[in-house]
């Protein structure tokens, strides 16, 4: 089901274009692909490839006769280079972003800590929500599009030293391949510093972020008159709505170049008011918060990537093999939300679903003389919604399977 975007997209010729390794059994873009089908199968470990050995429709998936074994997936992961993840991940959303983001403009970042589960390792220590401490782990850094919650670049290649500087990397990223910055940030407190906001700020780059709450700021809020708060309703997707109050108000901070919007909000559920900074001159208040709101949804997109994609079930101290990882992960996300975007009913629909209904699904391939490959599903009561879909319809030819085309049957 994944084949006409990949197609479309020329998976193979991105894998190339980015240099990545290859053999002679083996062409770089047979083996990344069997690294894709093992996270679209969400599988928790490259070692449990061999559970496939004999199951030719995935070595089709690959262009190839079956899967490579276990050894060869698990080394190769260590023979790439975040050049090549980073070629990877411009080029594939340079097209895809053609397909499903015709109108990014609002983006979503996030640090993730992947932990360590082996013995001592030479790894820098990052607070693991899961349990609760610090724990030897590789950061990594994922960026999602509000609208559509689709990922759009990860880099788990990160020291401390290198973690304030990342939003500005991947505002670079994303200008160079659609030629425009992103319009707004949202991020959490702790994701830079106030210099990097300052360069947000001289890059024409809107943001919203969170500041600490310290004693000297709760206690002058504090003082200040309650004829000076505004009142506001807003509305909350499922709840009731929620009535707030707020002081919008300019600030300077050591290391901010200019002034700064202050808005701090009591009302949404803490004891203390939430501080929320941002460089938007206009925006009203109400709408920095209702978007600021929608930030949750790359912690959910995240809890989703290691529940379904497995993100966290690396064991590895070595960053560049989690970085490939990471980079597969944000490419089978893609595939899964462009899978929901054409399955009428199921746009909102996460991974796990999709793949219970549609992708776990039995079936028939025969490869035929005219350069068609025939997919013939087994009955399902799910079958109609994809009929009427029509993944396979004036789809091109798959480049690496000889430029056979796809046709789907029902029984």
């Amino acid at each position: 089901m994944f084949w006409p975007l990949l197609a479309e997209l020329r998976f193979d010729q991105l894998i190339r274009q980015a240099g990545y390794p290859g053999s002679s059994m083996i062409p770089p873009d047979a083996a990344l692909l069997s690294l894709l089908a093992m996270k679209l199968l969400r599988k928790e470990r490259l070692s449990h490839i061999d559970d496939f050995n004999l199951d030719g429709g995935l070595g089709l998936f690959a262009g190839l006769n079956v899967l490579p074994k276990k050894s060869f997936a698990t080394d190769y992961s260590y023979r790439t280079s975040r050049e090549h993840q980073e070629r990877l991940l411009a080029g594939w959303m340079r097209k895809f972003s053609s397909v499903l983001l015709p109108e990014a403009r609002s983006f979503s970042l996030d640090f993730h800590p992947i932990p360590y589960r082996g013995e001592a390792a030479v790894l820098e220590n990052h607070y693991v929500p899961c349990r609760g401490k610090a724990c030897p782990s590789v950061q990594s850094f994922f960026a999602q599009e509000h609208e559509n919650q689709v990922f759009c670049y990860a880099n788990a290649n990160l020291t401390r030293d290198e973690q304030a500087h990342e939003v500005i990397r991947f505002v670079e990223f994303w200008e160079d391949i659609t030629g425009q910055p992103p319009e707004w940030l949202y991020f959490d407190s702790k994701l830079t510093t106030y210099e990097e906001l300052s360069e947000l700020n001289r890059r024409n780059v809107f943001f919203v972020t969170i500041r600490r709450r310290g004693s000297a700021i709760l206690k002058r809020l504090r003082s200040r008159p309650a004829g000076e708060w505004t009142p506001a309703v807003i509305d909350i997707p499922k709840r009731r709505q929620k009535r707030i109050q707020y002081l919008d108000e300019p600030i300077t901070l050591r290391g901010y170049e200019g002034s700064l919007r202050q808005i701090a909000v009591t009302g949404l559920g803490r004891e203390h008011p939430t501080l929320f900074l941002t460089n938007h001159a206009d925006a009203s208040p109400r709408d920095i918060i209702k978007n600021y709101a929608r930030r949750h949804g790359i912690e959910d997109c995240l809890g989703t990537n290691v529940n379904f994609f497995h993100m966290d079930n690396l064991s590895s101290e070595v960053r560049l093999n989690v970085d490939l990882d990471v980079t597969l992960t944000v490419i089978a996300n893609s595939c899964y939300r462009w899978l929901a975007s054409r399955l009428k009913g199921f746009e909102k629909a996460k991974a796990k679903q999709l793949s219970r209904k549609f992708i776990e699904t039995s079936g028939k391939i025969e490869v035929r003389p005219e350069r068609v490959l025939r997919v013939t599903f087994d009955r399902r009561s799910h079958n109609p919604i994809l009929r009427e879909a029509g993944l396979d319809e004036a789809g091109p030819p798959i480049p690496w399977l000889r430029g056979h085309r796809l046709e789907f049957r029902y029984r």
